[in-house]
């Protein structure tokens, strides 16, 4: 039996991240990553030599692309829902990165149980966009985790983030624009000070629907606003620019 087999339980399925050979164990009854985990980490600005922490990295997507793109030093992943965190360590047997990524099985609110302060450079962030009462609950109790704000808040996520990093260090999220004043409001709290800020939309007509911030631990105040992100072009096709980031160009 291959290696490939071992790693994989009832259901599972290994997919390619389009990157460097690196790919991924996901289970299609629970939560898949989606664009925006491949837009965060084609938006995190990491530093070489970087120790990266990703917050509810779910099956790993985030520290896996990281890994296999940026030039940090190491990647971590932490997960509070243990079929996911398990998936996410399996993967990175899979791709043969035990000596620069791991996964840890926690919770973020009992982030300074699990780390040290100011241990990280760089903490990027996909967490769940509606909060604990909106919404249908999912019949798989990884989807409506992984999309409600039932285990973490979005100011729990904002507060570990800060605890994390070293000052100067880089805070990266995507989330909805519905949220952003709630978002950029949050960070300045916790002097996660806005830097970057790009929307993204499925294409030039419709609203965006996606925002990409990233914040920088007790910077001055300026943010600077890119070109909004479309997903579509006019024919229905990929833009290049959404192209380059899964790597076909």
């Amino acid at each position: 039996m291959s290696d490939e087999k071992v790693l994989l339980k009832e259901s599972e399925r290994i997919d390619d991240l389009e990157i460097n050979g690196f790919r991924i164990i996901q289970n299609p009854f629970c939560f898949c990553f989606g664009m925006d985990a491949v837009l965060l980490a084609n938006f995190a600005g990491i530093k070489p030599g970087a120790d990266v922490i990703d917050l509810g990295t779910g099956t790993g997507v985030v520290p896996l692309l990281l890994a296999a793109k940026s030039k940090g030093r190491s990647w971590t992943g932490l997960e509070i829902q243990p079929e996911m965190a398990d998936m996410a360590k399996r993967s990175v047997m899979l791709n043969q990165v035990t000596d620069s990524c791991r996964i840890v099985e926690g919770d973020l609110r009992q982030v300074k149980e699990l780390f040290k302060p100011a241990s990280f450079g760089a903490v990027t962030t996909n967490p769940p966009y509606m909060k604990e009462n909106t919404g249908l609950k999912s019949m798989a109790d990884t989807v409506y985790l992984s999309k409600h704000e039932v285990t973490a808040t979005l100011e729990d996520v904002i507060k570990a983030g800060f605890y994390l990093l070293k000052t100067g260090g880089t805070f990266t999220m995507v989330h909805r624009p519905t949220r952003l004043p709630e978002i950029m409001e949050l960070m300045v709290k916790h002097r996660l000070e806005p830097k970057r800020l790009q929307l993204v939309q499925p294409s030039i007509t419709k609203e965006p629907n996606l925002v990409l911030i990233e914040g920088v631990k007790e910077a001055g105040r300026e943010c600077r606003i890119l070109p909004t992100l479309s997903v579509y072009d006019e024919n229905g096709e990929y833009t290049p620019e959404l192209l380059r980031y899964y790597g076909k160009q």
